[in-house]
C-alpha cells in the first residue's frame, strides 16, 4: 500500500461516496473507496424524500426495478404543529407528479455499492483513514490501518464529522444550537396491499418527529431533540427519552401503531451535531460531497437529494482536475465549489427562514395556518422544500407577502 497511487480516494461508502465512485469509474477514473465499517449497518439518517432524490438516483444509473424495490410511495407529508394545525404537503403528486417516498436504506445503500463495484471502483471495507495529509508537493496521503494510500485527489464523503474537511481546515461549528438526531424502525402491522399512507412531521417543544413508511413492513421514526433535552438524554438514555417524546404525539385515526410502544426492529442510532458548516467544498487535491459538504437541518434539508446532486457536480469537476497533469487543479475545484454554492444558497436561506419560524412558536403557528388556508402558497412551499422548483421562489417578496399577509 505504501507505493500505491490512485487517481481518486474516497473516504466513506455511504450513498454519496458510492454514487460518486460509480460515476468516476464509468469515466475511466481509478477509484478506491475506504470505509471503516466492515459491513453495512443502520446509521442515523433520513429516509423520507421528495421525488427529486428518486430522479437523481435514476440519473445516477440505478435501474428502475431497483428504485421500485427500495422505495415505498408516500402520498404526502403532514406537518403538524403544537397548536393543532395540519399542513399536507404533496410535492406535486396531487397534480399528477410522482409521489414522495420512504427509502429502505438497508437495501438502497448496498445497491449503490454494487453499482460502484460493477462500474470498476474498488471498495475497501473495514479500513479506517486515521489521518489525511493534503496540500503537499506530491499526492495526498491517507494513513490507513494497513499502510499508506496515495491519491491525486481525496474526496470526503464521510458525513458531518468529515476527516477530510478537518484535514483541509474548512470544518466549522454549526450556527444552530446543538441538536441530537435519533432514528430507528418499528414494525408496520398493515398488509402490503393497503393503500399508501401519509408521513407525519410533528413539531413539539424544542423537538420535532418524523414518522414515515418504508419497504419491508416497517415504519421509520426520526426524532430531533434541541438543547433542553440533552440532560434527559444523558440521564435516561435514548430509549426512555424517545418514549417520553413519542408519548406526547397526538394519535391519528390512520396511525398503524402506538408510536411510543411499537416494537423496535433495529437499534436506535444517534447523530450529533446534525448540521455541519464548511468554508469551502473543494481545494487543489480534495473535494467534499454529501453531508461533508455542508448541511443545515433535516427539517427542510432533503439531504439525500443534495448528496446526489453534489456527486453529479463532483463527477464532472474531478476528471477536469485530473486532466491537468500536475498543473494547478484549483480552477476545477473552484468551479465545483461555486456550483454547489449557487445550487444551494437559496435553499439554505429558506431553511434559515424556517428555523426562524420554529424558534418563535406563535409565528410558526401563524405561518402554518396561512399554509392551510392558501393552497397555492402551500403547493409552492412544498415544491421548494422538496427541491422540485428553485428555492428562490420562496424568497420572492410576492410569495412572502402571500404567505404572511393576514
Amino acid at each position: 500500500m505504501t507505493r500505491e497511487i490512485v487517481d481518486v480516494a474516497i473516504v466513506g461508502a455511504g450513498p454519496a461516496g458510492t454514487t460518486l465512485a460509480a460515476a468516476l469509474a464509468r469515466r475511466g477514473v481509478e477509484v478506491v473507496v475506504v470505509e471503516r465499517s466492515p459491513t453495512w449497518r443502520w446509521r442515523a439518517g433520513g429516509v423520507f424524500t421528495s421525488p427529486a432524490a428518486v430522479a437523481a438516483l435514476v440519473r445516477a444509473g440505478v435501474p428502475a426495478a431497483t428504485v421500485d424495490a427500495v422505495t415505498r410511495p408516500i402520498p404526502a407529508m403532514r406537518l403538524e404543529t403544537p397548536g393543532g394545525s395540519m399542513v399536507r404537503l404533496t410535492y406535486g403528486a396531487d397534480h399528477g407528479g410522482p409521489p414522495a417516498v420512504g427509502f429502505d436504506r438497508s437495501a438502497l445503500d448496498p445497491a449503490l455499492e454494487r453499482l460502484a463495484l460493477e462500474a470498476g471502483a474498488i471498495i475497501r471495507r473495514g479500513v479506517t483513514a486515521h489521518d489525511v495529509q493534503l496540500g503537499g508537493p506530491g499526492p495526498a496521503v491517507l494513513r490507513l490501518d494497513d499502510g499508506d494510500l496515495r491519491a491525486r485527489i481525496v474526496v470526503g464523503a464521510d458525513g458531518t464529522h468529515s476527516s477530510v474537511a478537518r484535514a483541509a481546515g474548512v470544518a466549522r461549528t454549526p450556527r444552530l444550537p446543538p441538536r441530537v438526531g435519533l432514528t430507528w424502525h418499528v414494525a408496520d402491522p398493515r398488509p402490503p396491499t393497503d393503500p399508501p399512507s401519509d408521513a407525519r412531521l410533528v413539531v413539539a417543544p424544542d423537538a420535532y418527529l418524523g414518522l414515515a413508511p418504508v419497504p419491508g413492513a416497517r415504519l421509520n421514526i426520526g426524532v430531533v431533540l434541541g438543547p433542553s433535552w440533552r440532560a434527559a438524554l444523558a440521564r435516561d438514555g435514548a430509549a426512555a427519552t424517545v418514549r417520553r417524546v413519542l408519548s406526547d404525539v397526538p394519535t391519528r385515526d390512520d396511525d398503524p401503531v402506538s408510536w411510543a410502544d411499537a416494537t423496535i426492529c433495529d437499534r436506535i442510532a444517534g447523530a450529533s451535531p446534525l448540521g455541519v458548516r464548511v468554508t469551502s467544498r473543494a481545494g487543489p487535491d480534495w473535494f467534499l460531497v454529501g453531508d461533508a459538504a455542508g448541511f443545515l437541518d433535516p427539517f427542510t434539508g432533503e439531504g439525500l437529494n443534495r448528496a446526489l446532486v453534489s456527486t453529479e457536480l463532483a463527477a464532472r469537476a474531478i476528471p477536469a482536475a485530473l486532466a491537468r497533469d500536475g498543473r494547478d487543479k484549483g480552477p476545477a475545484a473552484g468551479a465545483y465549489d461555486r456550483s454547489m454554492r449557487r445550487g444551494f444558497a437559496a435553499k439554505d436561506a429558506v431553511s434559515w427562514l424556517v428555523q426562524s419560524f420554529l424558534a418563535h412558536p406563535r409565528l410558526f403557528e401563524y405561518v402554518a395556518r396561512r399554509l392551510v388556508e392558501r393552497p397555492d402558497v402551500r403547493a409552492t412551499m412544498g415544491l421548494v422544500m422538496g427541491d422540485l422548483i428553485p428555492a428562490s421562489r420562496a424568497l420572492d417578496p410576492r410569495f412572502l407577502a402571500a404567505l404572511l399577509a393576514p
